[in-house]
């Protein structure tokens, strides 16, 4: 009797036959529970109660969220299908077999409402069409022979590719093998709409047509992308599209070089449109340019300000340090009198006198990153408000107000700037981490973060850039494996391979901070000594 192990993996559930079943485990119904993520069933028990089975699945889908089936073999398909019909949570359908796809599969696939993707070996022309029919769009993974420039500059290695593909592109002259690939791509496709050509040549342009009109293919737009302003080509142009238009629906659109709409079509009016806008534009950009300036030398020289009175408090000396320390201690949200005795930093100390919310320093080499680090009650307070707690658009270097200021850190702690990108002040020079000629010098792989408690040295094992989101902003993790999973995410997210272990024990510091576009610069390092 066979028996079908269903397993989740990630975000998927996955059917396989399993060979054996160990008979010390319980069973129900035919059934073996394996693990909190497997289950076995036999063939002939999903056979006889695929309402049952199929209910069961979908909870399962339900309840973890799942979207994606995967299973290992043809014949195992046509099964989980069936139990599938009613499954509004299943979307996507993969087949991990080398093997085509079948019609008997095909026919299931027809049957089942939700079903909007299938990925298989390789599946026959008229499957693909019938499929695409029902909007189910087909997947293939056996890649196709290139052998022409038109092949590989469509990226056409795949045949689902072939299929689907909108849009093409050409550079003239064409050879031999692009007409027969285009041939070819012309008997498979089904959605081509776009036509370019990067430059303008009557032989590649009749050549291609010739095989469109031999194809019937209609509503196709044709694009010459020239940078000559040659009237011969664009009278030539005029007369295809006059002749073709009506009869084929195939429209030629000329992509206009700059020197050709400047010299010819709009010559008087870019001219003197030109001169206005370029006087107003002018007048705006010195404009912001001035306001720029004097912003930025504002905030150079009020952040120096602050800097130059930090070092005043903590030129101090030793004997006025600790009265600060002493008077302020108990004030402090960020130090307890179980803390009291344990600092080690009175430099950082000392500036509680500015402001009690101050726990640490934080020194990124190579950048002007030098700066006090404090914690407010939420992450909104030092995005306006600086050391002093005046209100300033540059605001300060905070934690996140989620973070341990004791002497035992978080697993993560997370500090955040403004990025000041022209002035270079708070995290105004952090972007240059993201150039390889900073990135691969050791000693800028080593960020200092001292605290009250701590003088700490980390290493950077993540670099990236990515659009707003919430996901790397975690401070304490549930399990060991929730702390592994985040740092495996964050490493695959990395610019460059560190080759920087972090382990379950292991604690790290993430600097973040906004990018162009409404990303995120994000930087992750591990702590190497305490």
């Amino acid at each position: 009797m066979k028996k079908i192990l269903i397993s989740i993996k990630e975000d998927y559930l996955f059917f396989t036959y399993r060979s054996s079943i160990n008979k010390e485990q319980g069973s129900l119904l035919n059934t073996n529970i394996i693990s909190d993520n497997e289950l076995v069933f036999s063939e002939d028990y999903i056979n006889n109660n695929q309402k049952i089975v199929g209910l069961f699945i979908k909870e399962l889908c339900t309840e973890r969220d799942i979207h994606k089936v995967h299973v290992s073999k043809c014949e195992l398909a046509l099964l989980i299908l069936k139990i599938l019909k009613k499954n509004n949570y299943v979307t996507s359908f993969y087949i991990k077999e080398n093997c085509n796809l079948t019609y008997a599969i095909c026919e299931e696939l027809f049957n089942n409402k939700y079903i909007k993707t299938i990925n298989c070996f390789s599946a026959p022309t008229f499957m693909l069409e019938a499929l695409d029919k029902y909007d189910i769009k087909v997947e293939t993974r056996n890649e196709t022979f290139v052998t022409s420039n038109f092949m590989l500059e469509n990226n056409l290695e795949q045949f689902s590719k072939i299929y689907y593909k909108s849009s093409v592109r050409f550079t003239p002259a064409l050879q031999n093998d692009d007409i027969e690939d285009f041939q070819a791509f012309c008997k498979i496709n089904r959605y081509l709409k776009t036509i370019h050509f990067n430059s303008f040549d009557s032989y590649s342009i009749e050549t291609i047509l010739k095989i469109i009109k031999e194809n019937r293919l209609k509503n196709i737009k044709i694009i010459v992308h020239d940078d000559s302003n040659d009237i011969n080509n664009i009278e030539y142009l005029k007369k295809l599209n006059k002749k073709y238009k009506k009869k084929y629906k195939i429209v030629f659109k000329i992509s206009y070089s700059d020197n050709y709409l400047k010299d010819n079509i709009f010559k008087q009016i870019i001219l003197n449109t030109l001169k206005i806008c370029g006087l107003i534009i002018s007048v705006i950009v010195i404009g912001i340019i001035t306001y720029i300036s004097i912003f930025n030398y504002k905030s150079m020289q009020n952040v120096t300000g602050i800097q130059e009175k930090v070092n005043d408090v903590i030129e101090k000396s030793q004997e006025e340090q600790q009265e600060i320390i002493d008077d302020h201690i108990d004030e402090s949200n960020n130090v307890n009198e179980e803390d009291k005795y344990k600092i080690i930093n009175t430099d950082i100390a000392s500036l509680m006198v500015i402001n009690p919310d101050v726990y640490g320093w934080l020194k990124v080499n190579n950048t002007n990153i030098d700066y006090p680090v404090v914690k407010a009650e939420n992450n909104d307070y030092y995005l306006k408000y600086n050391l002093y707690k005046e209100k300033d658009k540059n605001g300060w270097i905070f934690m996140d107000f989620r973070n341990s200021t004791t002497s035992v850190l978080s697993k993560n702690t997370i500090i955040y700037g403004h990025n000041m990108y022209y002035s270079g002040v708070m995290f105004g020079t952090l972007h240059k981490a993201y150039q390889k000629a900073w990135y691969t010098k050791p000693e800028n792989q080593e960020i200092t973060f001292n605290t009250l408690y701590s003088n700490m040295k980390f290493k950077i094992f993540s670099i990236y850039k990515i659009p707003k989101t919430s996901d790397y902003l975690i401070t304490d993790f549930n399990s060991d494996e929730d702390f592994l999973e985040y740092v495996k995410m964050v490493k695959d997210r990395s610019i460059n391979n560190f080759n920087i272990e972090v382990n379950a024990n292991d604690k790290i510091l993430t600097l973040s901070t906004c990018t162009g576009n409404n990303a995120r610069l994000v930087i992750h390092a591990k702590l190497m000594e305490e």
